[in-house]
């Protein structure tokens, strides 16, 4: 099995989220527990696994060091950036995922289809979330709520990037409030007025994943929530700024088209490459 490091979101290495990719040579995928034991010998938030159908289609199944998930954003613009770069793929993709299939358009940066979004719950009482990210007496002018492109994450609004930036999470709180709410990560965003849309930090420990420097499927999901906030246009283009408080600062790109469909995506770099001698 061939595998690579990139790093999503981002226009040269060391910079955005990395990821794992393997590309699979046969016609079926290895048993669950043998890509778990390499998604945990690499070590990254998500590996993707590869199954070329055709040079326009692709199975891609995505497993954490713990467990399989069914889409990753950033794992996915890993996996089409590498297609384009490694093996010349461009055009319109078609991506099988356990989260439905999807459109890719490839090239120098990668736009994917996210699932349908929608709004799968608002918090009423959020005194708990808050608690746990570090801001025990704030209340949001926004609600918070569990947003859906993909998989489900929590909306949290902050007030400022100074607080958001400066949040000291408790993951052991954060893992109990995940589970119980079905919810991936906690989603936590403010406003600036310097070009981006949002800067947002991501938790998810649940999935052994503290903190993400880039994170697709969530600022997609966002970027629904905010669309229904009345807080960005209906359609156009938009940028979240993610991993500035780790170091790796990442840009990821969004769009809405006017049928209600939500994109996200960015370039990436190739890290390392080699072959798992399994």
């Amino acid at each position: 099995m061939k595998y690579y490091i990139v790093d999503a979101f981002a226009s040269r290495p060391f910079g955005g989220n990395p990821a794992g990719v393997v590309l699979l040579d046969g016609a079926a995928f290895p048993d669950e527990s043998l890509m778990l034991q390499v998604a945990a010998e690499l070590r990254y938030s998500e590996t993707a696994f590869v199954r070329k159908h055709s040079d326009t289609e692709y199975t891609v199944r995505y497993f954490t060091p713990r467990a399989e998930v069914e889409l990753c954003g950033h794992a996915t613009i890993a996996t089409f950036s590498l297609l384009h770069s490694e093996l010349g793929v461009e055009g319109h993709c078609l991506c099988h995922t356990l989260a439905g299939n999807l459109s890719i358009e490839v090239g120098e940066q990668v736009m994917m289809q996210m699932a349908a979004p929608r709004i799968v719950e608002t918090i009423g009482n959020t005194a708990d979330i808050y608690r746990a990210v570090g801001l025990p007496d704030y209340t949001p002018s926004l609600p918070v709520q569990i947003a859906y492109s993909g998989l489900s994450d929590i909306m949290l609004p902050i007030p400022d990037v100074a607080t958001l930036d400066g949040l000291q999470p408790d993951m052991g709180a954060i893992t109990a409030l995940t589970h119980r709410l079905n919810a991936v990560s906690v989603h936590a965003f403010a406003f600036a007025d310097d070009g981006y849309t949002a800067h947002v930090r991501d938790f998810a420990p649940l999935y052994d994943i503290p903190e993400e420097s880039a994170t697709g499927t969530a600022n997609a999901a966002l970027t629904y929530y905010l669309q229904q906030q009345n807080r960005i246009p209906l359609v156009g283009d938009f940028r979240f700024l993610q991993g500035e408080a780790m170091g790796r600062p990442s840009v990821v790109a969004t769009r809405i088209t006017d049928d209600g469909t939500v994109y996200v995506g960015g370039s990436a770099a190739i890290v390392a490459r080699g072959e798992l001698m399994i």
